[in-house]
């Protein structure tokens, strides 16, 4: 297994430190996601511009947090899984909401079901959702805007998650309570 290093603000390669400073102003701390993100400056400040400018989307930030932990667990990423459970909680998401996404259920409030249902087809599909899945979005109450916004949320989450996947990313402490591992799914 291949090792990356995990830096800190102080032996992050030079063009990291910026976004290394961002984050722990940010979180309070560095998380160890982009502590091995660092090692790619051009990675790491391309994850901070995309999770800036999601976080202005027109989605709301429940909706964001869907469209997150959607990405997270058809990508299987056990990290960001559990830190943006953490983070819905802390946003007062509903508890419900949170658990259905963590099974890959479908959620009580049928708007954030239009949403999730999909933010999942935009994953499976690699972007190929036909029209009647754009329009029944749109039925839902959402936005041709909303319809993009989701796919900079997925694309955010990609980066994210695939580095997880390759990097073997330990959990931050803040995450405790929060470990997650995909569901297998019965053969019923």
């Amino acid at each position: 297994m291949s090792t990356f290093p995990s830096y800190t603000i102080e032996t992050a390669p030079a063009a990291s430190k910026p976004a290394l400073e961002d984050a722990k102003k940010t979180f309070g701390f560095v998380p160890n996601l982009q502590s091995h993100m660092a090692e790619s400056p051009e990675l790491l400040a391309g994850y901070s511009a995309l999770w800036d400018l999601f976080a202005k989307s027109t989605l709301t930030p429940h909706e964001q947090q869907v469209v997150y932990l959607t990405s997270n667990f058809e990508n299987n990423c056990h990290y960001c899984m559990a830190g943006h459970s953490a983070l819905a909680r802390m946003i007062k998401m509903d508890p419900a909401v949170i658990a259905a996404l963590r099974d890959g259920a479908p959620l009580p409030d049928p708007k954030l079901e239009a949403l999730h249902r999909f933010a999942t087809i935009v994953v499976r599909e690699r972007g190929f959702a036909s029209d009647a899945d754009v329009e029944a979005f749109l039925a839902a109450g959402f936005t041709r805007q909303n319809v993009l916004e989701v796919i900079l949320g997925v694309a955010t989450k990609v980066m994210s998650n695939y580095t997880n996947h390759l990097v073997h990313t330990q959990y931050d402490p803040f995450m405790k309570g929060n470990e997650w591992t995909k569901p297998v799914k019965s053969a019923a």
